[in-house]
């Protein structure tokens, strides 16, 4: 079946309601996450994970995601889409159960990461049904309603991950994907028809490993640099080294490839190349933000699951809000009238972290977190804009290297943000600990999560107020690092979406050609889902 005029009306929004379902677990899974980590490093009611043990759970599933995408379209494409969404879905479901009753870290991590490659099959596999389903001005408003799913699940997992942790295991937050699961495989397999593509894409068996081998020997390097003193360490530089070295290959390999999956000349182009460099740089920074933020609310201010699961609901409203309005503003105004001062408001909304304190009230941690949702949401029509500048047969390709590099960012974010964390963190405890026993000297250097939880059990309350106030100067200077980032893409995108002697791509394209760009990056990633939000 090629042509969505054979299907029903019905039956064509029974099938979106399906494919919401099917992604709805992905959203909710990340913002879940996120409240969760906390209670992770809980050495009774969790699973006593460290600071480098977090950033690997959140890591894992996010590197998976990110090269694995552009492999999943291609398997779209050879086996059906509706057999790469079942086949996503399926793994997903497994793996969060996995998740939920991992009995150590690594376990987690690992699950994590099987929970990365079902999210992988499961975005362009979604978005490519979507595409045969609808046509026309119905594909449009399909597209809007489709990109609903994401605000759903990012203001709903907060919220679950209160109430489930208010009341089970924290491993009951993985549970709730599998009702999900469930009913989404139920409505794939009775509605959704195996659609596949005519022209079908090779798969890419060595880019894929390159890809995966090197951002994790990267991040394996970043990571551990926060946990040692001395960087000179082998086992730091030497897998940075080795990371880059693969990355490099990887890129030599795709540039060898007669149709790669993931195209580095692409990333030549001025507009695309420094589009896609700005917005890796706001995926960084937005990752690593997410991050600070879990241990600030839970940790430094002891907020409950459920009191930090609502005050992060006003991050997700602002995506919701911000997203459409950002897509009406680009067409009315220049792209760069509209995207560089937005990122200039999403770097100073990250920045104001190191402003926050551990008497900051209620009502201003909630409208930062709204703001900077809101700035964040704006700039996501920037990634349907760049891929509207490639010509039609280039914009599967284009879309790749697009969702690559933002999840990219994201890997990298996580990895340096929790590093400097971690750093300054030690550097600032290090004072406070004379006179502490060295067992709890050396839990104390590991975490502020740990530090509370051994000054509880030595009887020192001084000890968790200096683990506090490190963890703040921590987070202060880390929120600088992360401004200056995010500034750097600002400057990136001056030039990069800076007009020419010609016609710009916007304006040289009609409406309806535009349109028909984006849509046909679909066989590669969701693009207007993650209008409203990210990892």
């Amino acid at each position: 079946m090629t042509a969505s005029s054979a299907l029903p009306k019905a039956r064509q929004w029974l099938i979106l309601a399906v494919l919401m379902l099917s992604q709805l677990v992905i959203w909710v899974d990340n913002t879940i996450l996120s409240v969760t980590l906390e209670t992770l490093t809980d050495p009774v009611n969790g699973l006593g994970a460290s600071p480098s043990e977090l950033q690997w759970a959140t890591g894992a599933y996010t590197l998976v995601f990110a090269t694995l995408m552009f492999t999943a379209g291609a398997l779209g494409d050879s086996f059906g889409h509706r057999t790469v969404l079942a086949a996503g879905v399926v793994i997903f479901g497994a793996a969060s159960v996995w998740a939920a009753y991992a009995g150590d870290p690594a376990q987690l991590i690992a699950a994590r990461a099987v929970m990365g490659v079902g999210a992988a099959l499961i975005m362009p596999a979604n978005f490519a049904i979507l595409l045969w389903t609808f046509s026309g001005p119905a594909r449009v408003t399909a597209i809007s309603i489709s990109s609903t799913a994401a605000g759903v699940g990012m203001a709903a997992g907060p919220v679950l991950a209160g109430i489930l942790l208010g009341h089970f295991w924290w491993g009951s937050v993985f549970l709730v994907n599998v009702p999900i699961v469930v009913l989404a495989l139920i409505g794939i397999v009775v509605l959704v028809p195996n659609f596949r593509s005519p022209t079908v894409r090779p798969l890419d068996p060595a880019g894929m490993l390159l890809s995966i081998t090197g951002l994790a020997a990267l991040a394996y390097g970043l990571i551990r640099a926060g946990q040692v003193v001395d960087w000179d360490r082998p086992d730091v530089w030497a897998p940075i080294a080795f990371g880059l070295a693969l990355l490099v290959a990887f890129v030599l390999v795709e540039l060898r490839i007669k149709a790669p999956s993931f195209d580095p000349r692409l990333l030549a182009k001025r507009m695309f190349g420094g589009g896609n460099a700005a917005m890796a740089l706001v995926f960084f920074a937005v990752a690593a933000i997410t991050f600070y933020n879990a241990f600030y609310l839970q940790g430094a201010l002891g907020f409950s699951p459920m009191k930090a699961g609502l005050v992060n609901i006003p991050t997700a409203a602002g995506a919701v809000v911000g997203a459409p309005l950002g897509a009406r503003l680009v067409r009315l105004w220049p792209l760069r009238a509209v995207s560089v001062p937005t990122l200039v408001v999403v770097a100073l909304s990250m920045g104001a972290f190191g402003l926050l304190g551990l008497h900051t009230p209620l009502v201003l941690i909630a409208l930062l977190l709204f703001v900077q949702g809101l700035s964040v949401g704006m700039l996501m029509p920037v990634t349907g804009e760049l891929i509207s500048t490639l010509p039609m047969d280039r914009a599967g390709t284009g879309s790749a290297v697009t969702h690559t590099a933002r999840q990219t960012g994201s890997v990298i974010g996580i990895a340096i943000g929790g590093t400097v964390l971690s750093v300054v963190y030690r550097n600032a405890i290090e004072p406070s600990l004379g006179g502490v026993p060295q067992a709890a000297q050396d839990q104390a250097r590991v975490s502020a999560e740990q530090a509370r939880h051994v000054a509880a059990e030595i009887g020192q309350p001084a000890l968790a107020r200096a683990a506090d106030d490190a963890f703040l100067h921590a987070m202060h200077v880390g929120a600088v690092w992360i401004m200056v980032a995010a500034l750097i893409g600002a400057v990136v995108l001056v030039p990069a979406l800076c007009p020419t002697g010609k016609r710009s791509a916007k304006s040289a394209e009609p409406d309806d050609a535009r349109e028909g760009l984006r849509a046909g990056a679909g066989d590669e990633s969701a693009l207007e889902s993650d209008a409203v939000g990210s990892n």
